[in-house]
């Protein structure tokens, strides 16, 4: 039987981002989207709608929404940048850096939980799999093409 690695994937990302949602919704009052933005602040504050978006592989207008919301609740601020008038940063607000750190501490919850079936050397193998997704993504679903020009068939 094969493995339908990437099918499982996508199911699999969708069940476990559902969950935590509705976990970090309930203990946190963040939605995994809000909680992904205040990590990239408390990384490096103060910074422009786009680079939060690259970091986070969304899109800058429903990353803008998602700000627009989190603005309203105080947990992050929008302040022009002193080097260009044209900018405006997205910095991280007090009371978003308390929910920040009670949503650590979910994610250490659900670290656990995810790795806990799985012996060290299983984890290692894990870890090395997603490193590799994550470094070559592009390069596994959009291969080169060969050197004539043409697809392999």
């Amino acid at each position: 039987m094969k493995l339908r690695v990437f099918h499982q994937l996508q199911v699999a990302h969708s069940a476990l981002f559902r969950a935590a949602d509705r976990r970090t919704r309930q203990t946190v009052g963040l939605t995994t989207s809000q909680f992904a933005v205040l990590f990239v602040l408390s990384q490096s504050d103060a910074q422009p709608i786009s680079e939060i978006a690259k970091r986070l592989s969304m899109g800058k207008s429903s990353l803008t929404g998602l700000v627009d919301r989190m603005v309203e609740r105080g947990l992050v601020a929008r302040i022009a940048s002193a080097s260009d008038g044209r900018v405006t940063n997205i910095h991280l607000a007090p009371s978003g850096a308390t929910l920040l750190a009670r949503a650590k501490e979910e994610t250490k919850h659900f670290n656990a939980a995810l790795l806990a079936p799985f012996s060290d050397e299983e984890q290692v193998v894990i870890r090395r799999f997603l490193t590799h997704l994550v470094d070559h993504a592009d390069e596994i679903i959009n291969p080169a093409t060969t050197q004539s020009g043409g697809y392999d068939d």
